[in-house]
């Protein structure tokens, strides 16, 4: 077997490792709210997830990414000595995936994003030198610890507060469910497809200008809008689950409300965050065929089924347990409270988007449940949980780069 062979199968397998880990990890967050709250089994979780985290892995996910993930590091610096890439990026990969195997397996909700670039910094601090990697990039990531989760609670508090002032606490919640649930089927409709003109089709080269993207969302939100009205006024009362207030039938209409908000986000996901597993292969296959570094590697067609199948993997084998955390052990939710919860990442990362503030959609969604949680009270979260997931996020970038340090002296040290 040549050397080339040896490089291109170590990645392939380290990439759909690192991509069972996304799949495990940070799809059961976009998935973690319906289950919680019992809009979606996970069963139907999975499946949704499985075709739509698919379509925009697959469909969307790029034919060109870039071989250094968020530009932490110049890839230039490395023209001299491509092995030392090729080297960097399956120790990254390797690194990256069992960070997330451990944090998946304990139930943690990390961020994927910053487990490939902690790997990333560590082997570029040894391999090239420690003034290689742009401290002030790596200092904008740690920022969003702070950012996502802040923004994103913040929003989620003021959307259930409404909910609760317009709906929840009325005589007649129903008749006002059926009169304003339209309205946030809108904001929902119009967040997820700027999420996903944004986040998803950037990568396949169909620009939007910023008002044409604007235009496209607010006439698919009230497309949606529309339909969901003409299906929540067939929605009849379930009066035996219903002795008291119609709750039950409310949240049955906040329950198909959430089905499409997950869709969207598994679309936006799959898209944008399966680069995380395939940038490393496709920067390793592009450098061991060419011998040449760029800014940029091609994604052939076989590495986004790769990325797309192993994100698949990992969310029916493994997802359950991050699920479980974010969906349940946070604080109780219902459709009406996850949906809310749902709207505010998706808002959240479409500000971040139009803004450039650095987010991650784990500490986002995590944020947007814990602000639910709040509109209820501080009694109504489990800050036992919320502190484990705190250190989680704190640990993930140094455990990341600790790895990918070992690793890549054991690769050097072997394949060298």
């Amino acid at each position: 077997m040549t050397e080339f062979q040896i490089y291109i199968g170590l990645a392939a397998i380290f990439g759909i490792f690192m991509a069972w880990g996304i799949g495990a990890n940070d799809v059961a967050n976009a998935m973690a709210t319906s289950v919680g709250s019992k809009a979606l089994t996970i069963r139907q979780a999975v499946l949704v997830a499985a075709v739509f985290e698919f379509a925009g892995a697959v469909l969307a996910g790029g034919e060109v990414t870039s071989t250094i993930r968020k530009g932490i590091v110049d890839a230039s610096l490395l023209t001299d000595a491509p092995e030392l890439l090729i080297y960097g990026m399956l120790s990254a990969l390797l690194a990256a995936g069992i960070w997330l195997f451990v944090a998946s397996h304990k139930g943690w909700p990390v961020s994927t994003t910053h487990s490939i670039v902690g790997a990333i910094v560590g082997f570029a601090a040894v391999g090239i030198g420690v003034e290689a990697v742009k401290w002030g990039k790596v200092g904008t990531i740690v920022m969003s610890w702070v950012a996502s989760p802040l923004t994103a609670g913040l929003v989620a508090f003021l959307i259930f507060r409404s909910v609760q002032r317009l709906i929840l606490e009325k005589e007649d919640p129903l008749p006002r469910a059926r009169k304003y649930v339209p309205v946030y089927m809108f904001l929902a409709a119009f967040n997820i497809t700027l999420v996903t003109i944004f986040k998803g089709l950037k990568h396949v080269g169909l620009t939007m200008s910023t008002l044409e993207a604007y235009a496209t969302a607010i006439a698919i939100g009230i497309i949606i809008a529309l339909i969901g009205k003409f299906f929540i006024n067939r929605i009849e009362i379930d009066k035996k689950a219903d002795k008291q207030f119609h709750y039950h039938t409310v949240e049955r209409v906040f329950g198909v409300l959430m089905v499409v908000t997950a869709c969207g986000m598994a679309f936006a996901h799959g898209s944008n965050d399966v680069a995380n597993a395939i940038g490393p292969v496709a920067a390793v296959v592009s450098t061991a065929t060419t011998g040449v570094i760029g800014q940029k590697a091609a994604v052939p067609i076989w590495i986004l089924i790769l990325g797309g199948s192993g994100i698949v993997i990992g969310l029916a084998t493994f997802g359950r347990r991050v699920m479980t955390t974010v969906g349940q052990k946070i604080t109780h939710l219902t459709p009406s409270r996850g949906f809310a919860a749902e709207l505010a990442a998706a808002t959240t990362i479409v500000v971040a988007s139009g803004t450039g503030m650095p987010i991650s959609t784990t500490h986002t969604l995590v944020g947007a449940v814990l602000g639910v949680g709040m509109a209820r009270g501080i009694a109504a979260i489990d800050m036992g949980v919320v502190g484990r997931i705190l250190l989680s996020w704190v640990i993930t970038i140094p455990a990341g780069a600790i790895l990918s340090i070992i690793f890549f002296t054991i690769f050097r040290g072997i394949l060298g």
